[in-house]
């Protein structure tokens, strides 16, 4: 089956709807939280999302193989994965902190096809296909067309895993907010990228994420006309280890500061 054929998008779409019914429904219920780390958290909401992703995906393209962040990897030889995070934002989540989304995307014969993002809360709804562009709710969106550093206002994360690395990213994220309006930290790194995709954030970048993070995310920013990268600048791989999406206009010298000396004054890492 043609991995862009409308049954497969619809499908991708009816999953993602369906996890944002369960992660809304959720809301006021007493939640099962367990530990994967000292910070990184899963809930039952995050396995009932998946589970029911799963359902929905396998139906409409059995033969695909399976990457999803609950979930042993099944098939990652086969020619279509379906790359999935159930409910990104799961700390948000569990802190009824309301920025979250459920993922999905799909890559077929070694390149990323398509994406969807759904914000439940928001109803808002993100696709990408390849060559075919991005849009929200139906409607094509373009990236930001700011050129300034200092005009504009970005967005980064920091990874669970930070107390075991000496980069922490806390150096950039101090460059970074003393030579653009603004950074941003919303703990979802999907809406992250959508927000760059449609211009209400100029550029995101943040190490140590996962294909699950990235992959329709990623897809959505090249799709509406931005650029995304490794933080050198090199061909972007999907695999999250290292992320810098901009609007284009802005890449060269996101990367530049990136790489630079922490400004003066007081400054923590």
């Amino acid at each position: 089956m043609d991995p862009l054929s409308p049954a497969i998008l619809k499908a991708a779409r009816t999953a993602a709807r369906e996890a944002g019914r369960i992660q809304l429904a959720g809301m006021n219920q007493s939640l099962d939280i367990s530990h994967k780390g000292r910070f990184d958290l899963v809930t039952d909401v995050d396995r009932r999302c998946e589970e029911t992703i799963k359902e929905i995906l396998h139906q409409a393209l059995p033969s695909a193989g399976l990457l999803a962040e609950e979930s042993s990897p099944e098939g990652l030889d086969k020619e279509s994965v379906w790359i999935i995070d159930p409910l990104d934002g799961t700390t948000n989540y569990a802190h009824a902190y309301p920025a979250f989304c459920s993922v999905i995307a799909l890559r077929h014969a070694g390149d990323m096809v398509l994406g969807v993002v759904f914000d439940p809360l928001r109803q808002e709804l993100f696709e990408a296909r390849r060559q075919q562009g991005a849009f929200l709710n139906g409607k094509r969106i373009q990236v930001s067309q700011t050129d300034r550093l200092s005009q504009s206002l970005l967005a980064t994360g920091f990874a669970y895993d930070r107390l075991e690395h000496a980069e922490t990213n806390l150096d950039r994220f101090c460059a970074l907010t003393m030579r653009s309006r603004g950074v941003r930290r919303g703990g979802s790194a999907a809406l992250d990228l959508c927000y760059t995709a449609c211009g209400r954030l100029d550029g995101f970048w943040e190490l140590r994420l996962n294909p699950w993070d990235v992959g329709a995310g990623a897809l959505m920013v090249q799709e509406a006309g931005g650029r995304v990268t490794d933080l050198d600048g090199r061909a972007y791989d999907f695999s999250g280890v290292a992320t810098l999406a901009t609007n284009g206009h802005l890449h060269a010298n996101l990367m530049h500061s990136l790489t630079e000396a922490w400004p003066p004054g007081p400054c923590y890492g």
